[in-house]
């Protein structure tokens, strides 16, 4: 050792036991004075200091002052080594020391103290022994003489960082294995810095860890990349999770605040949240309605601008600016622009509700733009966070508002669509039932609020001849408009082929080929096209009720002694399949029955058992209700979820019967006599129904129809007149040829018979039925 340096013993009690004659040169007192003595004695302790003393560790270490013989203080640096008795007791330490002045000789003490990176050595107790200037001055904000001999701890201040860092710490010491830490409890403020903290343990000769050394890696622009991606990943998936606008605006602002801004807001262009097509303007000045705000809490700035109020934003403003430049616009205190801006934005403020965004200091707005449309601005300010948006920011800023500005234009074009969708399939559905005296009717159509959009349900209520009435209800494969115009589609041909008078069991073979050959004319990228429909024929004179369905839910019928089943069908297959035939299920109803058609979206879902949710639709059709409409809502609320996920359509029909008199028939015989008969018996009725004012063009339109069926038909013949909103005359023969309406020639001496009833009748025709046909014709009943 040279005459620099110093060597000294002291035990477990702090008494010095060994003096070196480097000792003496420094602090000028001998071997003989030193030993015995506890070593704090040696110390140069400041007035009033003494009662530190019993916290400082029994051996300083670092740079400490002691007392020369003299008097004068001297600055050393000391390091102590710890010396252990038998049985691992603590028997002392051996203390080297050196001038505090003393430049560091060895390349690796040069090495420590010129290091960039922070490094430091903590004795067992994690008391600080050794810091170069870089973890002194930038980690530990002090200098290397205030921080020696104190615990790591009371340095760092407390926290979970702290925390950590000491636990790890002490793992070190106690295995000997390095390890990392990283701390995150200060990234919450941008302001204050992130480090990667390495720990290993020091050992001595012998092999035994006697410290543990610190090297911190300032981390914090590394940090702060990292929470730049994690809130871009986060945007990926937080944002247009609904197709809705409104929803989409305030999922922004809350994946802005609190982590990047103390104040969001997102305002739109009006346009874009009525669903239209952008408008051409050109102002200067901008409109825009508030659809979102948040903010980070108190402190933060208030909003100026209500929840759907429009602001108009001057030219010079942030927002403006972004609009018209299409780019990130930067704003800071300073900027006359900017602070002009907030001038006015104070004293709007104050006007409205004495709130003012005092203290914004940069204000960030970006526009929406998606597929070359501009649909609005998202703004953020701060003013509780010191520093100031920059251009990594601005970048950040513009990539999360490009991907919402996706979601708003995907949610805006689907609003639109459904919108379409929607008024296109009110236009298709009957507005007002046409008049019949079957059934009493009540409907009830919910379109779907999910994302899958409009689906293609429906239903219809087509009056027939001999006052019977059918019954449609409808559900299209699909969503949107493509969905709807095939609803159209199959509904007018439902209403086509009803006008026929083909029993339900043949219209859907005829609905079948038709969607068949749709499907077989659609574009190759149209997955598939299919439907399936329901059609039913209710007679009120016979109380027939006839069903067929192709794919869909059987109706379910409330009798009128209280009890509810489904009505048992042979369902065919959906509509467009093909190859397999459709049966028809036929009941006799008492009056007063209900029968509710209905969609599969009233009882199937995600989620929902078909056999339960088909009782809780007989339980509903059995609660009492004032009126069939009022059942309507009464079965809605009970059978449908919350959130329905398809389209429902409901229709009840009450049935009701035709009274026996008002019906009356007889059997006609073929012979061309009998028709004097069948007109005086025709004349007598009406007279009885107290229809003599018809009377002539009734007897007319029977003589004809009768005498056809005697001279072309073939027996039985059977006239049946039916009294109800109008008269009916029916002639039914069991022949299949059906008559045809036809323009006589000047010459001829027939042929103008149906014509004749064509023109005194309010419409005629022909149906067809097992063995025969029938014609009929309907006249208007005098006014009252």
């Amino acid at each position: 050792m040279d005459d620099a340096s110093a060597a000294l013993v002291v035990d477990a009690r702090g008494v010095v036991t060994g003096w070196s004659e480097g000792a003496r040169l420094l602090t000028g007192f001998s071997a003989e004075e030193a030993v015995g003595r506890p070593v704090r004695e040696l110390l140069a302790v400041e007035p009033g200091a003494e009662d530190d003393l019993p916290r400082r560790p029994v051996v300083p270490v670092g740079v400490v002052t002691v007392r020369h013989r003299d008097g004068h203080p001297v600055a050393l640096r000391l390091a102590a080594c710890r010396v252990h008795g038998p049985g691992d007791a603590d028997a002392g330490h051996v203390v080297t020391a050196l001038p505090a002045d003393a430049e560091e000789t060895t390349l690796a003490g040069r090495v420590f103290e010129q290091s960039s990176l922070p490094i430091s050595v903590l004795d067992a107790e994690h008391r600080f022994i050794r810091l170069n200037a870089a973890a002194a001055a930038e980690a530990m904000g002090g200098s290397e003489q205030d921080l020696l001999g104190r615990p790591f701890a009371d340095v760092a201040g407390p926290g979970e960082a702290t925390r950590s860092v000491d636990r790890h710490m002490r793992t070190v010491a106690e295995t000997g294995r390095a390890l990392r830490d990283e701390s995150y409890s200060q990234a919450a403020d941008p302001s204050q810095q992130v480090w990667d903290v390495e720990m290993w343990p020091v050992r001595d000769a012998a092999g035994r860890v006697v410290a543990t050394a610190l090297a911190g890696l300032d981390s914090t622009e590394q940090h702060r990349a990292r929470r730049r991606l994690a809130l871009l990943d986060e945007a990926a998936s937080a944002l247009g999770t609904t197709l809705d606008v409104g929803r989409t605006a305030e999922e922004l602002v809350a994946l802005l605040v609190p982590d990047f801004a103390d104040f969001a807001a997102v305002d739109l262009l009006d346009w874009v949240l009525d669903a239209e097509a952008p408008p051409l303007r050109g102002d200067p000045e901008v409109t825009l309605r508030r659809t979102a705000h948040a903010s980070a809490g108190p402190g933060a700035p208030d909003t100026v601008v209500p929840l759907g109020r429009t602001d108009v934003y001057p030219p010079y403003s942030p927002p403006a600016r972004a609009l018209r430049e299409g780019r990130a616009v930067l704003a800071r205190t300073g900027e006359p622009d900017f602070d002009r801006w907030m001038a006015e934005r104070g004293a709007e403020a104050l006007r409205a509700c004495g709130a003012c965004p005092t203290g914004i200091h940069s204000e960030l707005a970006v526009p929406l733009r998606a597929r070359g449309t501009t649909l609005g601005v998202a703004i953020a300010v701060r003013n509780i966070r010191p520093d100031g948006f920059a251009a990594d920011d601005a970048l950040l800023a513009e990539e999360i508002a490009s991907r919402a500005a996706v979601c708003v234009d995907n949610a805006r074009r689907f609003a639109r669509e459904r919108a379409t969708a929607l008024t296109l399939q009110h236009s298709l559905l009957p507005r007002v039932l046409p008049g019949q005296a079957a059934v009493e009717i009540a409907h009830r159509y919910l379109p779907s609020a999910s994302a899958a959009g409009i689906g293609g349900d429906w239903f219809d209520v087509i009056p027939l001849s001999g006052t019977r009435v059918a019954l449609v209800v409808g559900d299209v494969v699909g969503h949107g408009i493509p969905s709807t115009a095939t609803m159209g589609r199959l509904c007018t041909a439902v209403r086509t082929l009803a006008d026929v008078d083909l029993p339900p069991e043949e219209l859907l073979t005829h609905l079948d080929d038709l969607v068949a050959h749709l499907a077989a004319d659609e574009r190759e990228d149209v997955p598939e096209l299919g439907a399936t429909c329901l059609y039913a024929v209710y007679d009120p004179v016979s109380r027939h009720l006839a069903v067929a369905a192709a794919g869909h839910p059987a109706p379910a019928l409330l009798m009128p002694d209280g009890t509810c089943r489904l009505v048992p069908l042979n369902t065919g297959p959906p509509l467009g399949v093909g190859g397999l035939p459709f049966e028809a299920t036929e009941l006799e109803l008492p009056e007063g029955c209900v029968v509710a058609f209905y969609t599969d979206g009233l009882i199937e879902g995600r989620g929902r058992d078909v056999d339960h949710s088909t009782q809780e639709l007989c339980r509903a059709l059995k609660a009492p209700a004032e009126s069939l409409d009022a059942l309507c809502d009464v079965v809605l609320k009970a059978v449908l979820p919350e959130e329905p996920g398809d389209d429902v359509a409901l229709l009840l029909a009450r049935t009701r019967a035709l009274g026996a008199g008002q019906v009356a028939a007889r059997d006609v015989a073929p012979d061309p006599g009998e028709v004097p008969a069948v007109r005086q018996w025709a004349v007598e009725l009406l007279s009885a129904w107290d229809l003599d004012d018809i009377a002539f063009v009734t007897e007319l339109v029977v003589s004809e129809l009768v005498t056809n069926a005697i001279r072309y038909g073939e027996s039985p013949i059977r006239v049946r007149l039916i009294r109800d909103r109008t008269l009916i005359c029916e002639v039914t023969d069991s022949s299949s040829t059906s008559p045809h309406l036809r323009r006589a020639h000047a010459f001829d001496e027939g042929g103008r018979g149906l014509l004749l009833v064509a023109q005194l009748t309010q419409r005629w025709g022909s149906r067809q039925a097992d063995g025969g046909k029938t014609i009929w014709a309907e006249q208007a009943l005098p006014r009252r």
